[in-house]
C-alpha cells in the first residue's frame, strides 16, 4: 500500500477511537466555592466510575473519577450548580457555607425555626436509646449558641417538625414502657415553645401503635397534619415493638380527630411537604434503607441497597385538601436517599440527599447541590426574611447563606 494510503489510514483509525462529544470543560468556578458543571456533565471521557454509596458513607458527583482524573474541584466545592442561570440566582452574589457545631453521630432530625423566638428546636435521636433531651439553637446570641432542651412533658425522639399556630408540632418516633418517667408511643406531639408544655394529639391507629412517625406537614389551608409513616425506629432500636401497620401516609385532621390513609404505594415513606398554594405534595420514598421485619429475632440495622427506590414523588391535592391523587416521581436523588423535605418560598423542592442537600425545580430538576462534611438528614430556614438554611445532621450542623427563601408557616 502507498506510503501516503497508510498515514490515510492510520488516521481515520485514529478518529473513529476518538471519543466524541465529551463534555469539555466538565466544570469550571463560578463564584467563591461555587462551581458549574457544564451541561451536566453528560459525556463524561471514557473510562468513568464512581463508588456506590453505603449506610455510613454517600458518594457524591465528585467522587467520579473520569479517564483517570478525579473532579477534586467540584468534590472541594461548597455549592455545585447545574443549571446556571437559575442555580446562581438561587446563591446569589455571596453565598456563604460555615459548619458552626460538631455534634454526636446521632441522627439529627425535626428542625423547627420559630420566628416570634429567634429559635432554632431540632432533635437527637440516640444513641443510646431512651436518650431524651433534645436541642435549641439561641440564634439571638452572636455567634449563636448550642444547647439542650426537655419539654414538660419530655417527647421521646421527635423526628419530624414543623410550625403551625405559634406551636410546634412534632412526630414523635419513639415508644417505650419507661421513657422519661412513663409510658410513651409514636404520635403526634404539639410542643408550646412559649410555656414549654408539650401535649399529645394522637398515638395510634384505631388500636395500633405506628411505626416511627417521620415527617410531618400542614396543610397550608385546611389545617390537616399530614405525616408519614415508615418502619425506622424498629430499625434503630428507638421502639418496643415492631411494626404493626403497613408502611403508609397519614392525614390527622385536628377537629374531629379522624385519622386517613392518603397512600400506601411506598417501600419507606419519609420526608412530606406542601408547595406554597397547597395544591401539591410532595413525599420522598427511602426504601433504599430497609431491613427485614422479624419480631421474634428483634431489631435489625437498616442497610442501604443503591438499586432499591429512592425517589421524590408528587401528588396532586384535591380541591378539599383531603385527598393526594395523580402520583408521578419527580426525582431521584444520585448518592443516596431523599430525606429531609421541604418547598421553598418560590416552589422549589429542597431535600437533604446524603452528604448535603438538593435544590430541584418543582419538574425535578437538580439546580444547586449545597455540600457537607456529614450525612445531612433534615434543615430549616431562618432569620427575618427565611434567606438562612441551617443544615443537620450525624456528626454536624451547619449554616448556609444565600437567596433561596423557605416559606413562611403560620
Amino acid at each position: 500500500m502507498h506510503l501516503n494510503s497508510l498515514i490515510l489510514l492510520s488516521f481515520l483509525i485514529g478518529v473513529a477511537r476518538t471519543q466524541s462529544g465529551v463534555t469539555t470543560p466538565i466544570s469550571e468556578a463560578c463564584g467563591p466555592s461555587v462551581v458549574c458543571v457544564n451541561h451536566y456533565a453528560n459525556v463524561l471521557p471514557y473510562h468513568f466510575h464512581r463508588n456506590i454509596s453505603t449506610g455510613y458513607v454517600a458518594s457524591t458527583f465528585g467522587d467520579t473519577v473520569a479517564n483517570g482524573t478525579a473532579l477534586n474541584d467540584i468534590k472541594s466545592a461548597d455549592f455545585v450548580v447545574y443549571d446556571r442561570e437559575r442555580g446562581l440566582e438561587i446563591l446569589g452574589p455571596n453565598p456563604t457555607y460555615e459548619y458552626m457545631f460538631q455534634v454526636s453521630y446521632a441522627v439529627h432530625e425535626a428542625p423547627v425555626y420559630v420566628k416570634s423566638l429567634n429559635k432554632l428546636w431540632l432533635s437527637q435521636l440516640a444513641p443510646p436509646p431512651g436518650y431524651l433531651p433534645q436541642l435549641v439553637v439561641d440564634l439571638n446570641k452572636e455567634p449563636p449558641t448550642l444547647s439542650e432542651y426537655l419539654s414538660d412533658p419530655p417527647v421521646y425522639a421527635p423526628n419530624g417538625g414543623t410550625f403551625h399556630n405559634g406551636k410546634i408540632i412534632w412526630g414523635a418516633s419513639g415508644g417505650n414502657r419507661s421513657i422519661g418517667g412513663g409510658e410513651q408511643r409514636v404520635g403526634l406531639r404539639i410542643l408550646d415553645p412559649e410555656t414549654n408544655k408539650s401535649t399529645s394529639l394522637v398515638n395510634n391507629y384505631f388500636g395500633y401503635y405506628f411505626n416511627t412517625i417521620d415527617d410531618v406537614a400542614v396543610h397550608p389551608k385546611t389545617g390537616d397534619i399530614w405525616f408519614t409513616d415508615p418502619d425506622y425506629s424498629w430499625f434503630n432500636n428507638l421502639t418496643d415493638t415492631a411494626p404493626q401497620l403497613p408502611c403508609a401516609s397519614y392525614r390527622y385532621n385536628q377537629t374531629s380527630g379522624a385519622v386517613f390513609v392518603i397512600d400506601d404505594t411506598m417501600g419507606q415513606p419519609n420526608g412530606i411537604a406542601f408547595n406554597p398554594e397547597g395544591t401539591i405534595v410532595y413525599i420522598s420514598d427511602t426504601g433504599s434503607v430497609s431491613a427485614p421485619i422479624d419480631p421474634a429475632s428483634g431489631h435489625h440495622s437498616s442497610s442501604y441497597t443503591a438499586t432499591t427506590r429512592r425517589g421524590v414523588y408528587a401528588f396532586d391535592v384535591t380541591e378539599d385538601g383531603t385527598r393526594a391523587i395523580n402520583r408521578r416521581p419527580v426525582y431521584m436523588p444520585a448518592g443516596y436517599i431523599p430525606d429531609g423535605l421541604k418547598v421553598a418560598a418560590n416552589g422549589y423542592i429542597v431535600a437533604a440527599t446524603g452528604s448535603g442537600v438538593d435544590v430541584l425545580d418543582p419538574h425535578g430538576q437538580l439546580l444547586v447541590t449545597i455540600q457537607a462534611n456529614y450525612t445531612v438528614q433534615n434543615f430549616a430556614w431562618t432569620g427575618p426574611e427565611l434567606k438562612t438554611l441551617w443544615m443537620m445532621g450525624s456528626g454536624g450542623i451547619s449554616k448556609v447563606e444565600w437567596e433561596l427563601a423557605g416559606q413562611d408557616l403560620k
